[in-house]
């Protein structure tokens, strides 16, 4: 079976011929498909995984249970070497527990590093579709892996998932707004409707399982999640817009509540380690090593910032974006990132962050105007973490958030044209918010001219697709001309090729010393 069949076969839930599951999941008291959300991996290691289902008989029943009885539900597990499940390397069984929303995460360990390997789960006398993932190499294994982020469901369809799973990358890194909180016709004026969301906005635990599952049907998101183990982390939509710390950008009453519940059913569906929710509190920065070849750091850009300036938006003349008190990352997580970008041994640091890190002028002509929302708005810190990617070996900033395409050289001061490059900033654009993109060269124009570190800038929708060796980085930019009907072919609009420095002193000597 080649890997374009495996991909379809997997989707459809069609490798059925292996050995049998344990008896505990063979008995059949539902009357529907309970996989209808699909299978997922993520954060791999060199002997392991996480493995994800979450069971739904009905994924659109309005109290956020997925259709499901009220009871826990046993599930069975299988890990092969190949795609027709003829050699088990591992099989057991866990609980989805009713007051999870039926969900499951597996943790392997004791595995193969640098291997492939086939998943799937039974239940209720019903087989999963397979999906495909791997544990990371111990050595400097190449990389090929894709970024991608904001996916508004009502925007359009989301063909991107679909060319980005047909492309097979070995690693997906998803940099936030997997899901969006607003009601139907919510947040439509830039892209019109496509599809519609469920009812209400989303401010219940009920509505957030309610609308991650609704996300979760879709058959080229689970195309997507069934080819490759991922990263994620989330930005703001998958709680409120634009919220901040403790803060809502509404002022609604009740806001840590709400982001409690919001984290709890980001995990409920998301492919993450057991250990990444505490309480109140979901910790998605941590550090994800591909061999000796390259370590991802991964950023909360939200949970732990200060409120933004100036009363938030895209805003000129606001000094207190300047103060040096200000932190985005907040003041554990800082002393996290920095200690670990000194301590990296790995060839290549990319940072997987949600937020545009650039200067990025909005203005066109004299003055400046600048989105508080991003790193504009807390720029001492922004300084600091510059200086340290400085100190890194081949940093590399990989950005969501901005529905547009851009590339960038960050310096630690963009008013100086003199001023060194410490590392390259790639932004994805969006998989699917702000629907099918434009293509104005106009305005783009204008925006280079303003913003002369930004060499690429496109507004259509797409994704990264990343090749990583020791030598160089190339990715591509890959782009949609429409989401708002099916079908759209995806292309390589512009290609980047990073060369490695010769060692980690090169990067050491070419940073502005602290």
């Amino acid at each position: 079976m080649d890997r374009r069949a495996f991909l379809t076969a997997a989707t459809a839930g069609l490798l059925v011929s292996s050995p049998a599951l344990p008896a505990a999941a063979t008995s059949r008291t539902l009357k529907t498909d309970p996989f209808t959300l699909g299978v997922a991996s993520g954060d791999p290691s060199t002997d392991g995984f996480v493995l994800w289902t979450r069971l739904a008989a009905d994924p659109l029943g309005g109290d956020g249970r997925g259709g499901m009885p009220s009871r826990d539900v046993e599930v069975a597990w299988q890990v092969a070497a190949d795609e027709r499940f003829r050699g088990i390397v591992r099989s057991g069984t866990a609980t989805a527990r009713a007051r999870d929303a039926h969900s499951v995460h597996v943790e392997l360990k004791g595995l193969e590093p640098g291997r492939e390997y086939f998943y799937r789960f039974k239940s209720e006398g019903r087989l999963s579709p397979a999906g495909r993932t791997r544990t990371t190499p111990v050595g400097e294994t190449p990389l090929h892996f894709a970024v991608a982020a904001c996916a508004h469901y009502e925007h359009g369809f989301y063909t991107a998932y679909r060319r980005l799973a047909e492309q097979e990358p070995q690693l997906v890194v998803f940099l936030g707004d997997y899901m969006y909180e607003y009601g139907p016709s919510g947040y439509t004026a830039l892209a019109g409707r496509v599809r519609t969301h469920t009812p209400g906005k989303c401010r219940t635990l009920a509505d957030y399982r309610l609308r991650h599952a609704q996300y979760k049907s879709d058959p080229d998101l689970q195309a997507a999640h069934a080819v490759a183990p991922w990263l994620v982390a989330f930005d703001d939509h998958e709680v409120e817009n634009n919220w901040a710390g403790h803060v809502s950008s509404t002022g609604a009453p009740g806001f840590e509540q709400r982001r409690a519940q919001a984290f709890r059913a980001y995990y409920e569906n998301m492919p993450l380690r057991r250990a990444s929710l505490q309480g109140a509190v979901l910790r998605v920065n941590r550090r994800v090593s591909w061999g000796t070849l390259a370590r991802f750091h991964l950023l909360d850009t939200r949970q732990f910032r200060d409120d933004q300036a100036c009363l938030d938006g895209v805003r000129a003349g606001c000094d207190d974006r300047l103060d040096d008190r200000r932190t985005l990352l907040g003041a554990g997580q800082w002393r996290w990132l920095e200690r670990g970008l000194d301590a990296s041994t790995a060839r290549w640091n990319l940072l997987g962050q949600q937020i545009m890190v650039a200067q990025r002028d909005f203005r066109t002509g004299p003055g400046r105007e600048v989105n508080l929302d991003s790193w504009d708005g807390y720029a001492a810190e922004r300084t600091r973490l510059l200086t340290a990617l400085g100190r890194t070996a081949n940093p590399v900033v990989l950005t969501g958030d901005a529905h547009m395409h851009h590339l960038a050289e960050l310096k630690t001061d963009f008013d100086d044209p003199d001023s060194p490059v410490v590392a390259r900033e790639l932004v994805a654009s969006s998989i699917a918010s702000d629907g099918d993109g434009y293509r104005d060269r106009t305005w783009i124009s204008e925006a280079l001219q303003e913003n002369p570190h930004f060499s690429y800038i496109d507004q259509r929708r797409g994704y990264l697709m990343g090749r990583l060796t020791r030598d160089e980085l190339s990715v591509d930019f890959r782009t949609l001309d429409y989401i708002s009907r099916r079908g759209a072919p995806a292309k390589t609009s512009h290609r980047l090729t990073v060369p490695a420095a010769q060692d980690r002193s090169a990067a050491a000597q070419a940073a502005p010393p602290a």
